[in-house]
Parts: C-alpha cells; structure tokens; sequence
C-alpha cells in the first residue's frame, strides 16, 4: 500500500473508483457516507477548497479522504472499504492536514476508541459533538403558528439573510450564499412544500426546512428537520418550539412515523428543547479539530 495521493481535482478514473467505494459502503452501512455538503462538493467536481486523498492498494482504491471548505473552516470525512488496514485512516488524515492551510474538523459518524487514538496520534483534540435525535411520530402536540411553503425564486433572500444571522457562530451553517441555497434546491429530495416559512409583521421571523429520507436495510423511512432557525429579533417567543412541531407534522403528513434531526451536544438550549419533545439519542457523531 502506497502513501495517500492529494490533489484538487480527480481524474475520470479516480472518480469512477471513489464512486464505487462509495457506493459500496453505503450499501454496507445503509446511509451516504459524506455529508450533503462534502457530497454535493464532490458531486460539482471539485472548486475552490476542495481537497481529495486517495490511498490504493493492489485490488483497486481502499480509502478516500475530502476536505471541503465550510465557512471558515475546512470539513473533513473518510471513507474506507470494508477491510481496509488499520493504517489507511491515519494515512488519509496526515495528508490532508499537510495539504489544507486553517482550522480542521475531522467527521466521524459513530466514533470510537480508534478514532480517539488516530486524532491523539495526530494531534487533533475533539472539539464538537453533533447528536442525531430521533422520536416516534405524530408528536400530537399543536404548533399554534401558522406556516407556508418556500417559493423558490422569492424567497431565498429573505431566507439567506436569517439563516446567516441565526448561524453567525455556526462553522458550516453559516455563511451560506446563493449558489448554495441554489444547489440544495436542484437536489433530488428537495421539496418546497416541506420547507417551512412563518412570517410576522411583514418579515421571515422563522423557518424549519425537513427532508425525508427513504428506509434502508438498516433504517425505517426518516423524516429530518434539515434546518430550522428563528431569526434573533424574534426570539423569545416560542418560535423554536412551534417551528420544530409544525415541522415533524409536516413529515407526519407524509406517512412517516420517525423523526429525526442533529443538534450540537454543546446547544444546551435546543438540546433540552428537543429532549422536551421527546427526542432520544440515535447516534454520536464527533468533530475532531486541528488548527492546521
């Protein structure tokens, strides 16, 4: 097995064979194995920030790394095939570290005691805790707020312009512009009708845009609160709460009898927001950091 390969762009044969892996991994674990953003990056190619590892051996690629500039900062995942050496992950790591300037946060889904020692090893330091919630739908409570659908076209300013304020301290949240809202929009899974908009005094006060997902092998049919936010002049006044409601109702809608969303282990106040509502933990997902 040969040293980590870093490049900004991928060659036609390159993407064929992370396409592979990747598929076969999702097959194995029942969920995409990048986040939508590092995903969709991949997807367009590569650009600005967009950094790719891959590591062979003689059966073909046997881990691939990306680093995906978010905000102000860089995201990293990896994904290995099944019997990949205990070396690969580390490998991966090291280059792109080498390779991307600024602050790192390493993504795993389901951490471990292995990833804990690679991280030491590195010396990167767990820095956030992101916590997938899940709860049996309907919730049979009452939103008591009314709601209406995204226009796509109309509505993105307005939509932009709270998102960016709500996350301002958000590493992949905030910052979003057009072009990123856009890209969401041309997804598969968009639905205008599952995003959620609430209004007060002639302004978007608040929102709560949910995606469903499809079951697999591993998992029954999820309805996620993708991203739901009240704009900080509105804020007090339960919107988090109604908006959340009216959000797993909308899922419900569609016959969908499980809830789901992430949270910042760290977010005391949307953490016990949604423990009141009867979430439960699922699964830890760990953001190990570096400072380049």
């Amino acid at each position: 097995m040969g040293s980590a390969r870093v490049g900004q762009l991928l060659s036609a044969s390159d993407r064929a064979a992370v396409d592979a892996l990747l598929a076969e991994v999702e097959r194995a674990s029942g969920r995409p194995p990048l986040s939508d953003h590092l995903r969709l990056d991949y997807a367009a190619g590569g650009g600005p920030g967009f950094t790719a590892a891959l590591v062979e051996d003689d059966r073909g690629l046997v881990g691939y790394g990306q680093a995906s500039v978010a905000h102000d900062s860089s995201s990293i995942e990896v994904v290995l095939r099944p019997d990949a050496d205990a070396g690969v992950e580390a490998d991966l790591l090291r280059s792109l570290r080498r390779s991307v300037s600024g602050p790192l946060f390493w993504w795993v889904h389901g951490a471990d005691d292995t990833h804990d020692a690679i991280a030491a090893e590195l010396g990167m330091s767990a820095d956030r805790r992101l916590l997938q919630l899940r709860r049996e739908l309907p919730i049979g409570a009452d939103a008591g707020v009314s709601t209406r659908p995204f226009v796509v076209g109309s509505d993105e300013e307005a939509w932009l312009a709270v998102n960016n304020r709500a996350f301002a301290w958000h590493p992949e949240q905030g910052g979003w512009d057009l072009d990123t809202l856009q890209t969401r929009e041309a997804e598969s899974w968009f639905d205008p009708d599952g995003f959620l908009l609430h209004e007060r005094d002639g302004r978007l006060a608040a929102f709560c845009w949910t995606k469903l997902h499809p079951a697999t092998t591993l998992d029954p049919a999820l309805g996620e609160i993708y991203v739901i936010a009240v704009d900080p002049d509105f804020g007090g006044l339960g919107l988090g709460r109604a908006m959340t409601i009216a959000g797993l109702d909308s899922i419900a809608a569609h016959g969908v009898t499980t809830g789901m969303l992430f949270v910042d282990e760290s977010n005391a106040a949307a953490l016990g927001l949604y423990v009141k509502l009867g979430f439960h933990t699922h699964r830890v997902d760990v953001a190990f950091r570096s400072d380049g």
